[in-house]
C-alpha cells in the first residue's frame, strides 16, 4: 500500500513519562544534576522533511567532564542514504528502475521457457501434453500465492530483503528444474521459481511508486509492464533455439546464469526504496548518535529549526530539549499477523464487493490466460499447419515481445501527445481518463483473436499469423496497463490489495487455461477455438466502456473508493 506520510514534527510533539524514566542516562543526570523528572526524553515525529537540531549544550554541572576536550564527540552519522527516494537523481532512479525491469523480465521469461523442450521432456518421463503442462500451472500458482505472504514483509522490511531472498529462490529452483531427473522434482523446482520470480513481477510496481511521484509514474509504469511481457516472449524466442541446439538441461541453465548474475547485481547496487524504511533507519540511526553524545555529557538540543517555519523570533530563539525521534509508520503498523490476515482476506472482499475489481479482475484475468494459453496454442497450429521446428515456433514468440514493445511505446507517447490538447488535460484529472486509450487498443485482442484464428491454414503465408499475434498482444498490454494505473488512481491506500485480487485472477486463469488449450483447439478446430476465444473477448472489451461512461457514478457508490475520494 502506499506509505503514509508522518505529521510534521511541529505539530506532533508526545512527552511519555514512562519513556523518559526507560531512557534516561546515568551520565546526564550526574553531569546535569538532574533527576530523570526534570529532564524527560521528548520525542519527536519525523519525516524527510523534518529539519534536525545541529547544536547540543553541554551539561554545565560537572565542567571539568562536559568541557574536556580530551573527551571526543562522537562522529555525526552519514545520513545521505536515508534520503527520500523521491529526491534522489533522475540517474539513481532510471538506474533502479532498469534493474528492477531487467530482473521482471527474467521473472516472464521463466514462466514460456518451459513449454519449449516439451518434446523431449515428456518422452523422458512418458508423460502426455496436459500433464507436462502443470508446470505451467505450479508456476503459475507459485506465482500468484507468493505475493500475498512477501508483500507485507516487503512492508516492514523493506523491498530490498525481499528482492534479495526472492532472487536467490528464484534462482536456486532454476538450478533444480536444471538437474531434476524426475517430473515430480520439476513440479516441485517450477513451484519454487514460480515463488522467487513473483516478487520481481509483482512488487516492482511498488518499487516504481516509491521512488516517482504520481505524475511522474506513467512512463515508469509503462516501462516496467513492458518489461513484465516482453520476457514472457523472449522466454519461448530464445528457449527454442537452445532445446532444439543443445539438451534440455541448457534451457534452464541458462535462465539460473542470468538469475545470479541478476541476483548478484541486486545485491550489490539495489538500494532499500521503501520511505517508512528508510526513515525508521535515520531515526534509529540519530537516536544512537544521541546516545553516544549523551555518554560524553551533550544531553540537550537547540530544536529551534523545528520551529523555524512559524518565522517568529521567539522560534530562532535556542530552546533545548532532550530529544529523540520516532515514525509514525512505525506506531500505525500492524503486527505481522494481522497484516498477513489483511493480505490474505482484504483482496478477495474487494473482489466481491466492488464491481470495479470483480470485472477489471476478469477482463485482465481473461487477456492474461490468453497470453499462458498461447505456450501451448502457438507450438501446435505452427507445427501443424506449417510443420515448424521447434527453433521456428520459439521464433514466432518474438511477434509478443514486438508488439509489447509496440503497446509501451504507444503508452508512453499518446498521453503526452492527449495533454497538449485541453481535451487531454480535462480527462487526465480524473482516473477514467486512463482508460480512453485502452477503449481502442484493447479492441486489438479480439481482433489479433479472430485474425488468428481464421488464417491458420496451410495456404496462408505464416507472417499473417505471426502479424495476428503481435495485434493481440498490443491488446493484451493495453488492459494490464490500464487495469493497473486505473486500480491504483481509485483505491489509493487500497491499491495494493485490488492488485492483489486481479493478480490472484490472473494467475488462477493463466494456471488453468494452459490444461485444456490443446483439447480446445484440437476439438473445435484452429478457426473454431480462436473465434470463441475472440468472442468472449469482444464482449469483455466493454469494461472499460461502462468505466467511461459511468464510472464516477460507480466509484460514488463505493466506501472504498469513496472514502479516498472524501478524504
Amino acid at each position: 500500500m502506499p506509505q503514509q506520510e508522518a505529521p510534521s514534527s511541529l505539530t506532533s510533539l508526545q512527552k511519555d513519562s514512562s519513556s523518559s524514566q526507560k531512557h534516561s542516562d546515568p551520565k546526564c543526570e550526574v553531569l546535569g544534576n538532574l533527576s530523570s523528572g526534570e529532564q524527560p526524553i521528548i520525542y519527536h515525529y519525523l519525516d524527510f522533511e523534518t529539519p534536525l537540531p545541529t547544536r547540543s549544550r553541554p551539561s554545565k554541572h560537572n565542567e571539568a567532564t562536559a568541557f574536556n576536550d580530551e573527551i571526543p564527540l562522537p562522529a555525526y552519522p552519514n545520513l545521505v542514504p536515508f534520503i527520500s527516494p523521491f529526491s534522489w537523481s533522475s540517474t539513481r532512479k532510471t538506474f533502479i528502475l532498469t534493474l528492477s525491469s531487467a530482473v521482471t523480465m527474467l521473472a516472464a521469461y521463466t514462466a514460456g521457457a518451459y513449454s519449449m523442450p516439451a518434446e523431449e521432456l515428456r518422452q523422458k518421463w512418458n508423460i502426455g501434453v496436459v500433464t507436462f503442462n502443470t508446470g505451467i500451472t505450479t508456476w503459475a500458482v507459485g506465482f500468484g500465492a507468493a505475493p500475498m505472504f512477501l508483500a507485507p514483509l516487503s512492508e516492514i522490511n523493506g523491498r530490498r530483503p525481499v528482492f534479495v531472498f526472492s532472487g536467490c529462490l528464484m534462482t536456486i529452483a532454476l538450478l533444480g528444474c536444471a538437474l531434476t531427473d524426475s517430473f515430480a522434482g520439476m513440479l516441485i523446482a517450477r513451484f519454487f521459481t514460480g515463488v522467487g520470480s513473483s516478487t520481481f513481477a509483482t512488487m516492482v510496481g511498488g518499487v516504481v511508486s516509491d521512488i516517482y511521484h504520481t505524475q511522474d509514474r506513467n512512463t515508469p509504469m509503462a516501462i516496467y509492464s513492458g518489461a513484465a511481457l516482453f520476457g514472457t516472449g523472449l522466454g519461448p524466442l530464445i528457449s527454442g533455439f537452445i532445446a532444439e541446439y543443445a539438451r534440455w538441461r541448457w534451457v534452464f541453465w541458462v535462465q539460473a546464469l542470468l538469475g545470479g548474475i541478476l541476483t548478484t547485481a541486486v545485491i550489490i547496487f539495489f538500494k532499500e526504496t521503501r520511505g517508512s524504511v528508510l526513515l525508521s533507519r535515520k531515526a534509529r540511526a540519530l537516536n544512537a548518535y544521541y546516545e553516544e553524545m549523551e555518554a560524553v555529557g551533550h544531553c540537550e538540543w537547540d530544536i529551534g529549526p523545528l520551529s523555524h517555519t512559524f518565522e517568529t523570533p521567539q522560534s530562532l530563539e535556542p530552546k533545548y530539549e532532550r530529544i529523540r525521534w520516532k515514525v509514525l509508520a512505525d506506531e500505525n503498523r500492524a503486527s505481522i499477523s494481522r497484516m498477513l490476515y489483511l493480505s490474505l482476506t482484504t483482496p478477495f472482499h474487494l473482489l466481491l464487493t466492488e464491481p470495479v475489481v470483480f470485472f477489471f479482475s476478469l477482463w485482465v484475468a481473461f487477456a492474461w490466460a490468453i497470453l499462458y494459453m498461447s505456450f501451448d496454442s502457438i507450438p501446435l497450429v505452427f507445427t501443424t499447419s506449417h510443420g515448424f521446428t521447434i527453433s521456428q515456433v520459439g521464433a514466432v514468440f518474438a511477434a509478443v515481445s514486438i508488439g509489447t514493445f509496440i503497446g509501451t511505446v504507444l503508452s508512453i507517447y499518446q498521453e503526452k501527445l492527449a495533454k497538449m490538447t485541453e481535451w487531454g488535460r480535462m480527462i487526465a484529472k480524473s482516473p477514467e481518463g486512463r482508460l480512453y486509450f485502452a477503449c481502442i487498443e484493447s479492441a486489438l485482442l479480439p481482433i489479433g483473436l479472430f485474425w488468428f484464428g481464421w488464417t491458420t491454414f496451410p495456404s496462408v503465408p505464416t507472417i499473417v499469423p505471426i502479424l495476428a499475434v503481435g495485434c493481440a498482444q498490443i491488446g493484451i498490454f493495453s488492459i494490464y496497463l490500464a487495469v493497473f494505473n486505473y486500480l491504483a488512481d481509485v483505491y489509493h491506500r487500497y491499491a495494493s490489495s485490488a492488485l492483489a485480487a486481479q493478480s490472484f485472477c490472473r494467475n488462477i486463469l493463466g494456471a488453468v487455461f494452459p490444461l485444456f488449450s490443446e483439447a480446445l483447439f484440437r476439438n473445435l478446430g484452429f478457426p473454431g477455438a480462436s473465434s470463441l476465444l475472440g468472442g468472449i473477448s469482444t464482449i469483455l472489451t466493454a469494461v472499460p466502456f461502462v468505466l467511461v461512461l459511468f464510472g464516477p457514478r460507480i466509484r460514488a457508490r463505493s466506501k472504498f473508493a469513496n472514502e479516498m475520494n472524501k478524504g
